[in-house]
């Protein structure tokens, strides 16, 4: 299929393009287009106009400023594959999530901010700002916002931000040297979206869990974070290294993972995974992320050690 007529623009400013997307007509982003493009094939979405945004350079930019991560709205998903790209255990988390994102082709043209224009429940990036406190930073005509990623999603590809707005970047916290980090996604094949995915971000002191966050990757309508699986661990001893796929029931991770399933998630039925088998499925991998965050911490707590 070929997309309804439309028109396009190229504009080379953050000014130039919130000025297009002002003019009144139906206007959709361009930047990776990998859900765009197909969505306009498909004629699910028929824009009047198109503002292509990679022309301008000031949205190609990612830099650290006050131990903040600024990801700028051309940075492509492929960035972050290296755990370098990123200072200290955020880069390893991203590192371990980006590969679950399509396929090396779409991560050479898609952006991590393109995923917070769609806001996909099943999106790597949205679920992991819910954990961490992203902030989203918008422009339109009449100025710049930001927006607590905990207040942008609003259900199924319903967001903040209103129309007429450009996403110019994404704002998040860097992570502590001890910072322990997982990511784990479970999904039918390796060409469909994930039945569940869990990010999980563990502060240890003293060998007690002292915060725990959980992002949970299409276990509702929109990504979350689990905080009642998060209150249940804090005060937790982290224990022995734990192998993850042998878990005893009382252990505070299968708790945890119970509790987000039955308290924190919301997930429906799907042809392949009745709502027992979601369930069952997001307390397993709550339970196993939660696992590989805790053996990350004492990973990078001997490597300090070590280089002393």
């Amino acid at each position: 299929m070929k997309p309804a007529a439309f028109d396009y623009t190229a504009p080379h400013t953050v000014a130039e393009a919130v000025d297009a997307l002002d003019d009144g007509r139906k206007a959709q982003v361009l930047a990776g287009g990998q859900s765009l493009l197909l969505e306009m094939h498909l004629e699910r979405i028929r824009p009047d106009l198109v503002v292509d945004i990679n022309r301008i350079p000031e949205l190609d930019d990612m830099r650290v400023m006050h131990n903040t991560l600024h990801v700028g709205a051309l940075i492509r998903h492929q960035v972050f594959e290296s755990a370098q790209a990123v200072p200290g255990p955020l880069g390893s988390l991203f590192a371990c999530a980006v590969v679950n994102i399509a396929h090396p082709p779409i991560r050479s043209r898609g952006t991590m901010v393109g995923s917070f224009g769609w806001g996909h429940p099943a999106s790597e990036w949205c679920a992991i700002a819910m954990a961490l406190d992203a902030d989203i930073q918008l422009r339109s005509a009449q100025g710049a916002r930001t927006v607590a990623a905990h207040d942008y999603f609003h259900g199924p590809l319903k967001t903040e931000r209103r129309p007429g707005e450009l996403i110019t970047s994404v704002r998040w916290p860097l992570l502590a040297e001890h910072t322990g980090v997982g990511f784990i996604e479970h999904r039918r094949t390796h060409f469909c979206f994930a039945q569940v995915a869990v990010a999980a971000v563990l502060t240890v002191q003293d060998g007690v869990i002292a915060e725990a966050r959980i992002g949970l990757v299409n276990c509702a309508d929109r990504p979350l974070r689990s905080h009642a699986a998060e209150q249940a661990l804090t005060g937790a001893e982290l224990g022995p290294p734990t192998d993850g796929y042998q878990l005893p029931e009382t252990h505070p991770f299968a708790r945890a993972g119970r509790i987000a399933a039955e308290q924190d998630a919301d997930p429906v039925a799907e042809p392949y995974a009745d709502l027992a088998y979601r369930r069952h499925a997001i307390a397993v991998v709550v339970a196993r992320t939660l696992s590989q965050a805790a053996n990350d911490h004492r990973s990078r707590v001997d490597e300090s050690k070590g280089a002393r």
